[in-house]
């Protein structure tokens, strides 16, 4: 058996003929036909009023934290485990992030640690959901309405997934998608903004479109960037939307076929399979070192990728991030559940196309390695 990759998407279904059709009409810019479709389809899956389609999910981010009109000083809420894109969105607006701990079990944002952190410049609160579970919500936007802040949801992970029955995509001011090719519904790179307010929407669009005027075009008003979208990834992500139910049945079929073979396995904290608001679609099958195990992460990484399996290390957190330390953000902060999930955390191969003869192969592989750290 050849290198398993820690991910490899499933393009087998109408991905093909969308991308045909493209070519044979010639459009294949930001102003083509599938581009509307995809915002449609996509808003309306998670029941949103306006999608605005972008490069990719940290442009995403940025043109939904820039729309809300978060400015120099202002601070927002997030997590301080999370990718770097949520911190840069903030940081390059000259805003301030302002980091919580992690939940040691769910991985995301300990909701008990926010309302400490809010003070008279908080203006928003940035939910991350992380790696197959959703941010208990319910909670933030209670702090949001007392404290009038306004709510970004960065659901770039969470294709298919629901808190409380309601689709992850859905709460708050404004949400974000990544389709990175290691999502649900991938267009290789790409991203999507969606919200229900006409008047984000719109100035989304302007964001996305380096904000021409829209009786003068070449002439602006003000700065952004060009985060357009193609009509070819537009053909690709509504191939992939069509399918995303069966998607997200795959991946959670997936996830406790890992959990049953893995139980037991000396110094491996395996993935919370559902809370009481949400089941896990296992965006990746994330695992975590018990502290006791003598090796971290990357070794970890390591000593796989010489088996011919490929895993991947967790995120690294904002506070030790060394652009930020170096720029006086996060001076002598500390966050023992994010530091040991950046840590020891990794996950192994769960992507679409993942056959069940390479599951066997990367669990076979998984449990030698632990019995070589753990001796």
């Amino acid at each position: 058996m050849g290198f398993i990759p820690v991910n490899e998407p499933l393009l087998n279904g109408n991905e093909k003929k969308y991308l045909c059709e493209c070519i044979d009409s010639g459009w294949i810019s930001s102003e083509g036909p599938f581009v509307q479709k995809f915002e449609q389809k996509m808003s309306e899956t998670v029941g949103r009023k306006y999608g605005i389609a972008v490069s990719n999910g940290t442009a995403a981010l940025e043109v939904a934290v820039q729309a809300l009109g978060i400015q120099k000083g202002d601070e927002v809420i997030m997590p301080a485990f999370t990718i770097i894109s949520c911190a840069m969105a903030v940081t390059k607006l000259g805003a301030v992030p302002v980091l919580v701990d992690s939940d040691s079990a769910t991985w995301n944002m300990k909701v008990e640690d926010i309302e400490a952190r809010i003070t008279d410049r908080t203006k928003a609160i940035l939910i991350v959901h992380l790696y197959g579970l959703p941010v208990e919500v319910d909670k933030i936007l209670e702090l949001a309405k007392k404290y009038k802040l306004r709510i970004i949801e960065d659901a770039a992970e969470m294709h298919g997934q629901t808190y409380k029955g309601e689709p992850c995509g859905s709460f708050g001011d404004i949400s974000t998608f990544s389709f990175y090719p290691n999502k649900h519904v991938t267009t290789g790179e790409g991203g999507m903004v969606v919200t229900d307010d006409e008047e984000l929407a719109e100035r989304c669009r302007s964001l996305r479109n380096l904000c021409f005027k829209r009786d003068i075009r070449y002439v602006h008003d003000e700065i952004s960037d060009n985060y357009r979208f193609t009509n070819l990834q537009a053909a690709v992500g509504l191939a992939q939307l069509e399918r995303l139910d069966e998607f997200v049945e795959r991946k959670r079929l997936m996830g406790k076929y890992y959990t049953n073979e893995l139980q037991g396995i000396d110094g491996l904290r395996l993935p919370v399979s559902k809370t009481d608001y949400a089941e896990n679609i296992y965006w990746v099958y994330g695992l975590v070192l018990e502290p006791y195990v003598q090796a971290d992460n990357r070794m970890i990484q390591k000593m796989l990728a010489e088996k011919g399996v490929g895993s991947r290390t967790f995120f690294w957190c904002m506070h030790e991030q060394p652009v930020y330390r170096n720029m006086g953000f996060f001076l002598n902060e500390t966050y023992p559940n994010a530091e040991l999930l950046a840590r020891r955390g990794f996950y192994i191969p769960s992507g679409l196309a993942l056959t069940k003869e390479q599951m066997d192969e990367v669990i076979l592989q998984l449990k030698d390695v632990m019995i070589q750290v753990v001796m």
